[in-house]
């Protein structure tokens, strides 16, 4: 049997996190089992297992899936952005995620199983945890671009960098649940930007 390449191995790494989301989003994730993605992915059960050590590691593989090229969004618009307006490059960063949700399903569909298709117990408390950790780097990087827009005169007199930091990540995964579950009527995914735009300028001077 011929050896397998280092993109073989990334390509079956991805077909098995694709495999997962799509059950996942059907079974929910304390009712999937990882033979029941090994079959769904094509491979086998030693193969899930070669890469990820358990469900709640592929759950978090998942996430990052989706999370981190946001959080690359974040910090290009940062980059690009901060030097002459921080908030617009937080503007920018929001506008990015109700962007993706519209036009990505995998974003959609990933979204929709942290939200609506998982329960965070037993083996997948850990997994919160990690996914906790790593949401504070977001709101660090918040955290430095609102420190940037007060040092620069573009905050409004009275407002912490810290609070407001943590305040634009409470609403921004605040909006995306409700993003998720407005399935009806749409409200609140036809207000969205307003509701983001309106979100940054009660915080410009």
């Amino acid at each position: 049997m011929a050896r397998k390449t280092k993109e073989d191995m990334q390509q079956t790494r991805r077909d098995i996190i694709d495999a997962a989301r799509n059950v996942f989003s059907e079974r929910g994730v304390s009712r999937t089992s990882l033979e029941q993605i090994a079959s769904a992915a094509g491979v086998t059960r030693g193969a899930v297992y070669w890469h990820f050590e358990n469900k709640a590691q592929l759950f978090v593989a998942l996430r990052d899936d989706v999370a981190m090229p946001l959080m690359d969004v974040l910090e290009a618009a940062l980059q690009v952005d901060s030097g002459s307006d921080p908030l617009g490059a937080i503007e920018c960063f929001l506008m990015a995620y109700v962007e993706r949700l519209e036009s990505d399903l995998t974003t959609r569909q990933t979204f929709e199983v942290l939200i609506n298709k998982c329960e965070y117990t037993g083996e997948l408390g850990d997994a919160l945890k990690c996914v906790m950790r790593r949401s504070h780097d977001l709101s660090e990087r918040l955290r430095v671009a609102y420190q940037k827009a007060a040092e620069k005169g573009g905050l409004r007199a009275g407002l912490d960098p810290d609070a407001m930091a943590r305040d634009t990540y409470a609403f921004l995964f605040g909006l995306v649940r409700l993003w998720i579950v407005d399935r009806e009527d749409n409200e609140f995914r036809t207000a969205a930007r307003d509701m983001i735009r309106t979100h940054i300028a009660l915080r410009r001077t």
